[in-house]
């Protein structure tokens, strides 16, 4: 599955382009969620990482 959508980590706004965002320059990354696996392999890093930035 293609995922077409992106977000620019710097402003916040979505676009279709590839490369970089139009609006400010920055970095895009996805913007869907990763897929959800029962048997996920690295559960605990991200729980850890998410318990540690909450602080």
């Amino acid at each position: 599955m293609v995922w077409l959508l992106k977000k620019c980590e710097k402003c916040g706004q979505y676009t279709l382009k590839k490369e970089n965002c139009p609006y400010c320059g920055g970095k895009l990354r996805l913007a869907h969620p990763p897929k959800f696996s029962p048997d996920d392999k690295y559960l605990k890093y991200r729980m850890a990482l998410k318990m540690e930035g909450s602080r």
